[in-house]
């Protein structure tokens, strides 16, 4: 739900390698993209221009021009396209000559935005900067696809909590301010944390499916018997977690029978206003033939920005059919709000702040039509005051009341 937050030391040599090459070759076509999208808005600007009044008469608006104009935008497309293949194809071929790079926190940081940005265009173009999901241990992949995968396990326990981060974040960003919520529980309660890293610009309901595989294949090759399984979501990873259980509940997974309990921080279950502002925004821009160019610069809003608006966690609710929001009897949920007000008798009978992002009604899944109200137990909703969303990972109050329900 936030761009990434302050970052915490860790050694960067605990990260796995990545090829300068394939970095290079990512951003080589995010500028080719660059360059054909700005002259597809300028030719469509233009072409605005010259067809006001032909639109005047009733005709529709073209998003092109035509003779020489039209000659000279093709021309500008074709050679930015002529020469970005030339560069990918060079890079691609040699790139053990660019050599293998330590992956660095910043740079994860800056993956995780552009991908939450755009991350659904990366993946369909193919492009390397595509972040695959993947369940990580100190920002180390488990290589859950391999026979053998449990030997990475250090000290497997019979406790394991999986922890899911928001929008534009990656995993290593639980460290926030020295604290980790899933570290913490691990030393004092014995857990095994394990993060899930995902592609969090792809539809919130592709997350959630690649989510329950990954958890399927988890909890299969765990090599001790789970006696406690448990899941924290923070901001958007709250919705592909209920995505994942929407999903497994429908494909019969069994990792959802063995799942204990979910907590909530910052989930916007209801939407984020941030994102409905950007849609109406994007409608306002349609409106005039001078601005309707400009209206794509909202689509470029990556599908999981998109699913924010309401919170959608199921493809079906695109197609206007109605998804089931309540979680199968047998999972504990909890939730946790955030304000960055106090919550003081001076403002009894006033609606509270969120945490800059989410509102409360929303992150506490409250709604005012009962059938949308996810159902959480009050004594299971929590409401932190003064603190931001981004603060919600490493404020010493959430953690309070993680270890008392987790613990």
């Amino acid at each position: 739900m936030t761009p990434a937050p302050p970052i915490d030391a860790l050694p960067d040599q605990a990260l796995p390698t990545s090829r300068i090459g394939n970095d290079l070759r990512g951003l080589a076509q995010l500028l080719v993209r660059g360059v054909t999208t700005t002259t597809d808005l300028a030719e469509s600007v233009h072409a605005s221009i010259l067809g006001l009044p032909a639109q005047l008469t009733g005709k529709p608006r073209s998003t092109r021009t035509r003779g020489i104009p039209r000659i000279a935008y093709q021309g500008v497309r074709n050679t930015a396209k002529l020469v970005g293949s030339g560069v990918d194809d060079v890079l691609a071929r040699f790139p053990s000559h660019w050599g293998q790079a330590a992956l660095s926190h910043r740079r994860e940081a800056m993956l995780a935005v552009l991908n939450g940005v755009m991350g659904d265009h990366l993946a369909a173009t193919g492009n390397p900067l595509a972040l695959p999901a993947a369940m990580r241990i100190n920002g180390c992949p488990l290589p859950l696809g391999q026979q053998s995968w449990p030997s990475t396990l250090a000290s497997p326990s019979s406790r394991l909590l999986i922890q899911v981060h928001g929008l534009c974040m990656n995993d290593l960003q639980w460290r926030h301010r020295g604290h980790d919520h899933g570290e913490k529980l691990a030393a004092e309660h014995g857990y095994t944390a394990v993060n899930l890293h995902y592609n969090s610009g792809m539809s919130i309901a592709s997350n959630g499916r690649t989510f329950s595989m990954l958890l399927q294949q988890l909890i299969d090759g765990w090599p001790v018997p789970i006696e406690r399984f448990a899941i924290v979501g923070h901001s958007m990873g709250g919705l592909v977690a209920r995505a994942a259980i929407l999903d497994a509940t429908r494909q019969s997974q069994s990792w959802v029978q063995q799942l204990d309990q979910i907590v909530f921080l910052g989930t916007p279950h209801h939407g984020s206003p941030l994102e409905r502002a950007g849609n109406a925004l994007q409608t306002v821009l349609g409106l005039t033939p001078w601005t309707a160019p400009f209206v794509r610069l909202g689509q470029l809003r990556s599908a999981g920005i998109q699913d924010l608006h309401h919170g959608t966690i199921d493809d079906a609710h695109h197609r206007g059919i109605p998804t089931a929001r309540q979680l199968p009897a047998g999972i504990r949920a909890y939730a946790v709000a955030a304000s960055t007000q106090a919550a003081t008798a001076a403002r009894a009978g006033r609606t509270l702040r969120g945490d800059g992002l989410v509102p409360v009604a929303s992150a506490l899944g409250v709604h005012r039509d009962p059938r949308l109200t996810l159902r959480i137990p009050a004594k299971h909703q929590q409401l932190v005051e003064r603190t931001g969303h981004v603060e919600l990972l490493s404020s010493p109050e959430v953690y309070q009341h993680l270890r008392r329900w987790l613990g």
